[in-house]
């Protein structure tokens, strides 16, 4: 295990390829699935209107824990902390353009709401930890220290469908500004 700093990404870090992975994906209607939130609340996604902005992240990571050997090494893995601060950041652009944020990962919503929490999230950070939305997806998945992770992806959606995909995404901490410049030029 690593010790790490999950503010900064480092210089050195690899480029993701795009696999095709997501290929499938626009057009694609989200799926009827509910899933737990920092907020409490049980959210389901299928049921919401408007344009929403749904990242899936790998992992975060907490102050002084390690992340998995290698992680740095792992295309597209390091940047969960830089991306979600990205989102926080850009929240009123988001909102001006009547998008709502939410993100994904497999880890557990009391494991998200510290980090939530301690970096001043405005926006609810949703649970995937059976998989159930990730696999309805047929989501880009990736296998680490016996942990099943999403692999980095922003999907924009309008009533329910989605519209646009960002995968892979890198830098991460760079994925909120093109989300905003993509919804200047295709919001109605």
């Amino acid at each position: 295990m690593n010790r790490f700093n999950p503010e900064q990404l480092p210089a050195n870090l690899p480029a993701p390829e795009d696999d095709g992975a997501s290929s499938h994906l626009i057009g694609k209607p989200l799926p009827d699935v509910t899933l737990t939130s920092t907020s409490g609340a049980s959210v389901n996604l299928s049921n919401k209107t408007g344009w929403l902005v749904i990242y899936c992240y790998p992992l975060t990571g907490k102050p002084g824990m390690s992340l998995p050997d290698q992680w740095d090494s792992i295309p597209g893995a390091r940047g969960c902390t830089p991306q979600a601060c990205a989102f926080r950041d850009h929240h009123a652009e988001l909102s001006a353009l009547d998008a709502t944020v939410f993100a994904i990962s497999t880890q557990t919503s009391s494991y998200q709401l510290e980090m939530a929490s301690r970096l001043h999230l405005n926006f609810e950070v949703l649970s995937d930890a059976d998989l159930q939305f990730s696999s309805a997806l047929n989501l880009p998945m990736m296998q680490v220290a016996d942990m099943t992770l999403n692999r980095r992806l922003t999907m924009i959606c309008n009533e329910s469908t989605i519209r646009q995909v960002h995968y892979p995404v890198f830098p991460p901490d760079q994925d909120a500004a093109r989300v905003v410049e993509w919804l200047r030029q295709h919001h109605q």
